[in-house]
């Protein structure tokens, strides 16, 4: 796939937050599903025996394509050996999962992998903790060409790429070889409760370069930084009293989130607002999705607060 550049008008980005690559890496559960008998064993995700250090570096310097096998696998992904060593695939990384996949299919494509020799690549690699983490998704792609891609993206430019994956935690970008992640905060400016509602496995897309890390493979990217900030612009184009279309997005106890068509900002209607009569539920008088009509009463856009309240179809205000 061909990746084009474009500047982004030389701000720079630094996504600091690292806590969130960890949700790609090992699963947390020291635990392995033993195909033979079906019975969750607890046992460390980690080498057997030291491996040799100096050839796991050198794999993952120089990008190198690996044969390991299959032995088991846990609800993080699967658990591969070669020679007396082990190591780690997360299911994001794997090429025959992807988020849409129910839990009952995803056990039996995991332990479809069971006994198999697959190609992967050394994403991560950790002496102390004898962790080594891989890629089958990155072993698609030619031998060094990940490294020259990674020394070529900049932060701050716009790079074209396809949709290979979606997790509960964010799409991941194939940019030509390498693939990146839009973390779920960085999808839209408003609130994203499933990913696939913003992009599709296999759509083209155009996304901002947040930062690159070479050493460990990382790249944050950004679909939202795409458009202007709207909290930025709100109150130069609305005010308290303006009436708006708007959608359902959440319930939650103590209101609805509403998101302004207009402008796509998402605000709150409370429950307190919303003339809710004795004995009567909140989802008998919204339900997600729902296009209502919505008056704008409380505006704070440093805070990113947007207080906001019903409009019935008399076109008057449920209030108390």
């Amino acid at each position: 796939m061909s990746t084009e550049f474009e500047h982004a008008g030389g701000e720079e980005y630094q996504f600091t937050d690292e806590g969130w690559w960890n949700s790609i890496l090992a699963d947390e559960q020291n635990s392995f599903i033993d195909p033979a008998s079906e019975n969750i064993v607890f046992h460390p995700v980690e080498a057997s025996n030291p491996p040799n250090a100096d050839f796991i570096m050198s794999a993952q310097t120089n990008d190198e394509i690996l044969e390991v096998e299959v032995f088991g696998f846990n609800r993080g992904g699967i658990l591969v050996q070669k020679d007396t060593w082990q190591g780690f695939v997360p299911i994001s990384h794997l090429l025959d999962l992807h988020n849409d996949v129910n839990e009952i299919d995803q056990r039996k494509i995991l332990a479809g992998y069971v006994g198999r020799i697959i190609n992967v690549k050394v994403i991560e690699y950790v002496p102390d903790e004898k962790r080594i983490v891989f890629s089958e998704r990155a072993a698609i792609t030619a031998k060094g060409k990940r490294n020259q891609l990674l020394q070529s993206l900049v932060p701050g430019e716009f790079v074209s790429g396809r949709v290979t994956n979606i997790t509960n935690f964010g799409v991941f970008i194939d940019l030509g070889g390498v693939e990146g992640l839009i973390h779920l905060s960085e999808l839209s400016w408003g609130r994203v409760q499933k990913p696939e509602s913003i992009l599709q496995i296999g759509e083209s897309v155009k996304v901002l370069i947040m930062s690159v890390n070479p050493e460990n493979t990382r790249i944050a990217l950004s679909l939202k930084r795409l458009t202007p900030n709207p909290w930025e612009s709100l109150s130069e184009h609305f005010q308290p009293g303006d009436v708006l279309p708007a959608k359902i997005t959440c319930l939650t106890k103590f209101g609805a989130f509403a998101c302004l068509n207009e402008i796509g900002v998402e605000g709150l209607i409370h429950i307190s607002s919303m003339g809710l009569d004795e004995g009567k539920t909140m989802d008998e008088l919204v339900k997600t999705g729902d296009e209502i009509k919505v008056r704008i009463i409380h505006l704070d856009p440093e805070k990113r607060r947007l207080g906001l309240c019903m409009i019935s179809s008399e076109d008057h205000e449920i209030e108390r």
